[in-house]
């Protein structure tokens, strides 16, 4: 006898049938093996199985967007369906937050395409959200509705033979197809937002790590990176045919390895005609060494004029380099006094000012040597010579200051410059 209780009732709800139906299929169909088919069996079940997954992907997504109009998470005290959903399916929630927005966007009457195209079981979750993601990417002032609709209807179309990877590809250019003049205009919008954008977030930080090398890390636009990989891979490619004979015998080198080789004589190589200019001079690293250090008579440690210390052998090396000045003590290598012959200090000169006067000589400045201009004590005009002996380094604003008539300056104790306003 029945009891005639509502639980008792069959389900009334189209969906909830279909779930009940598809309950007892499943096992009743799950407890044969699927080793029992042919592989031509095997080969339409499982497109007919991955149509069906697509579908039924659809009707939850559509339930979903019930559920999240319903707020039913409320009831158990989640903060959001995304939070509800991701605890009940046991699942990410980025993952839930994005099943939960890509319901949305399907419940949408603008994309109806794909949410039609999902129902029918030809367009997977994933390529879903790929088709809608390049379709909301199309320029909003270019691109009119029914502009966006033709694109939204050709990608779905795409879909049938493109994973969703390749449709991320397609869809960068699915203006190229359907409006090739809005396409142009919209590219060139878009490479030079990129490139602005690019710009303006280059980076660059390196430090030393204490056991003799330099780290860092850098951000630099595409074109910039791309000159550099092309220089580089030049450098690290095998230049003679003796090398690439020999390379069969050589171990095997990482390209990381190789380039940073690469990279490494690509700094050391730079000639001071090829450097910037600061102040005036090449920005070029000088080495301080002896006479000995040079010809090989003593080990003592090398000096760059940025305080470093390098080995001996490292400065006799640098010494045949062309990208570093090496500054011989005892040496007249290098012409340093040019008399009444030319009035600007040579970049021998400055060379010689910045290992000497280390930086501005104004007492409490701390710019730098490549910061600043060369200063004759007693002026040219006067009679002064360009030499070392009658040159100094300034930076501008005191350079600018010992020039000044309303100002006189005088060397403190320590050989530092001072100014005073003449009264």
């Amino acid at each position: 006898m029945s009891s005639g209780s509502v639980d008792d009732q069959p389900p009334t709800h189209p969906h909830a049938r279909m779930l009940d139906a598809l309950d007892a299929a499943l096992a009743e169909g799950t407890d044969v093996p699927a080793w029992t088919h042919s592989p031509d069996d095997l080969r339409d079940l499982l497109s007919r199985a991955a149509r069906f997954k697509n579908q039924y992907d659809a009707f939850e997504l559509q339930l979903l967007r019930a559920a999240d109009r319903h707020q039913v998470g409320d009831a158990v005290g989640s903060a959001n369906t995304a939070g509800w959903w991701a605890t009940t399916t046991r699942t990410t929630k980025p993952a839930a937050h994005r099943a939960v927005a890509l319901a949305e966007q399907l419940d949408d009457s603008a994309h109806e395409p794909t949410a039609a195209a999902m129902s029918a079981g030809a367009v997977s979750v994933d390529q879903a959200a790929v088709i809608l993601s390049s379709v909301e990417a199309l320029p909003h002032d270019l691109v009119p509705h029914q502009l966006r609709a033709d694109a939204e209807r050709h990608m779905v179309a795409l879909a049938e033979h493109h994973d969703p990877r390749e449709l991320r590809v397609l869809g960068r250019k699915i203006l190229d197809v359907i409006a090739p003049e809005v396409a142009e205009a919209h590219e060139q919008a878009v490479l030079e937002r990129e490139e602005q954008v690019a710009a303006a977030a280059a980076t660059f930080v390196m430090h030393p790590d204490g056991q003799g090398s330099m780290v860092g890390r850098f951000k630099i636009p595409v074109l910039a990176g791309e000159i550099l990989e092309k220089h580089l891979t030049a450098i690290a490619a095998p230049r003679h045919q003796a090398s690439r004979a020999t390379s069969a015998t050589r171990p095997r080198v990482a390209r990381p390895l190789r380039l940073g080789q690469a990279f490494t004589e690509y700094v050391e190589t730079r000639s001071p005609d090829d450097t910037p200019q600061a102040g005036g001079l090449a920005a070029t690293v000088v080495v301080t060494m002896s006479m000995e250090n040079l010809i090989g008579g003593s080990q003592r440690a090398a000096v760059l004029d940025t305080g470093a210390a390098i080995s001996a052998s490292e400065a006799r090396r640098l010494a045949c380099e062309a990208g570093l000045i090496p500054a011989v003590l005892g040496s007249p290598s290098q012409p340093l006094d040019l008399g009444r012959k030319t009035r600007f200090h040579t970049g021998a000169q400055r060379h010689a000012l910045a290992l000497r006067d280390k930086g501005c000589n104004a007492a409490g400045c701390d710019w730098p040597p490549g910061m600043c201009h060369a200063h004759h004590p007693t002026p040219w005009a006067k009679g002064g010579c360009t030499s070392v002996r009658n040159g100094m380094l300034l930076c501008p604003r005191h350079h600018t200051l010992a020039h000044d008539g309303r100002y006189q300056l005088k060397s403190d104790p320590s050989g530092r410059v001072t100014f005073s306003r003449r009264t």
